[in-house]
This record gives C-alpha cells, structure tokens and sequence, in this order.
C-alpha cells in the first residue's frame, strides 16, 4: 500500500511548526514534500541552504508515535549543522 506522502507532509510540517515555536529548532523550515525510501523510511527535502533534508523511520502501531519520531530526526538533524545561526538562542 502507498501512503499517503501529503497527510504525512502535513503531520511533518505541523511537528516543524511545533519545534520552532518551541524555540527548538533555529530557524522555519518547510517540508516541499515527502519521499518513501522504502518500507516505513522517509526522505523530507528542504529547499533551504542550510538543511537540506532530513530521514526518518516509522510505521504505523510503532512504539513511538509519528510526532515523537519526527521531532527526534528533525534535533538530530539540526545538531549535525556545523554552527546554529548567530541570531539564534
């Protein structure tokens, strides 16, 4: 079965909204769309210089839920940067 790459589009982009509210993340980011990499695996580009994408895992009845899945892989990601911007806290 195919999923449904717009509903989890959508699902990313709120958990992206939520971190940068949060002040967790150092600046918006917007997921262009969604590419399956496989079973349960997951591609989010970016158009952004800084970040270019970010991959994560899940399936649906997992031990973690989608939003904290998404979270994990998104810090991980941003922690990987070779420096956070300079007007970010």
């Amino acid at each position: 079965m195919k999923p449904d790459s717009e509903n989890i589009r959508l699902r990313v982009q709120t958990t992206l909204d939520d971190l940068n509210r949060e002040h967790l993340i150092p600046f918006k980011l917007t997921a262009h769309g969604v590419t399956a990499d496989g079973p349960g695996n997951y591609v989010v580009p970016f158009y952004d210089s800084r970040i270019h994408s970010f991959e994560f895992s899940w399936k649906d009845g997992g031990k973690s839920s989608f939003k904290e899945v998404v979270r994990s892989a998104v810090l991980k990601r941003v922690q990987l940067m070779t420096a956070p911007p300079k007007d970010w806290h």
